[in-house]
């Protein structure tokens, strides 16, 4: 396999030559509120210009920077994943790179905004260690071709026990698109839905609140919310309120 150089990020399917006056038009300050959003979220912000093919803005929030400042990261544009991101996870993003764009060019134009595609990488920190990091991307701006422009990315520590995980969903719509890495394509399923039940013993344990304060909340048995906490792991596939929490937050359940 060819090595991947800085190019590799930047799919051909998604090269923008040139914009008009009336797509630079868009522009304007977006860039203010998601500064302002940045400043009131844990969570770290980064955004794409695939015109520029580098990087347009980083937060200061710290999870992404692995040492570096966010001057620092802006300026190193790509080259960052070349040097934080492992060989093998490396080689999984430009997987997602390909499989996200063969699903994208079948999506109608005017839908393609709708669209977020969501994975899990890990990121090298300043202490050698690897941490799991769950991306979610977004386009801010389409070129009148449906080509993306600018897009938004998040990134939040992962739920999930090992990268991959790459889904795709149309903000609106109850289902979700997997891409199977073992088998090579797309599966379709519905997304999750908790329970009114399970969505306060979860909006509860946020708080801090034991399993004995929550059942004297929601007057029921601790037993009873036991049972519940149980059913939720099992269906979000985790082992603890913690990792419960996270996927919830991480997949808009709460």
């Amino acid at each position: 396999m060819k090595e991947p150089d800085l190019n590799s990020f930047f799919d051909s399917r998604n090269i923008i030559e040139g914009l008009t006056d009336e797509e630079r038009a868009q522009k304007n300050d977006y860039l203010e509120p998601i500064k302002a959003f940045a400043r009131a979220t844990y969570t770290s912000i980064y955004v794409i210009d695939y015109l520029k093919q580098g990087f347009e803005f980083v937060s200061d929030n710290p999870l992404f920077l692995c040492g570096n400042t966010a001057e620092e990261v802006l300026e190193m544009g790509y080259a960052f994943y070349f040097k934080h991101v492992p060989p093998v996870d490396l080689e999984l993003l430009l997987k997602v790179n390909s499989v996200g764009f063969d699903f994208y060019e079948k999506i109608p134009h005017e839908e393609r905004i709708l669209y977020t595609i969501s994975y899990d990488f890990h990121l090298k920190n300043q202490e050698e260690k690897l941490i799991l990091i769950n991306q979610k991307l977004t386009p801010v701006f389409l070129a009148n071709t449906g080509k993306i422009w600018k897009a938004i990315c998040i990134i939040s520590l992962s739920s999930e026990r090992k990268a991959g995980n790459i889904k795709i969903h149309k903000n609106g719509e109850n289902k979700v698109h997997n891409y199977n890495l073992d088998k090579d394509h797309w599966e379709e399923s519905k997304k999750v839905t908790l329970s009114k039940r399970e969505k306060e013993i979860l909006q509860l344990s946020t708080r801090g609140f034991t399993i004995n304060e929550i059942a004297d909340e929601i007057f029921v048995s601790p037993d009873t919310v036991k049972f519940h906490r149980r059913k939720l792991f099992e269906r979000l596939e985790v082992t603890s309120i913690t990792e419960a929490i996270a996927y919830a937050t991480n997949n808009k359940l709460i």
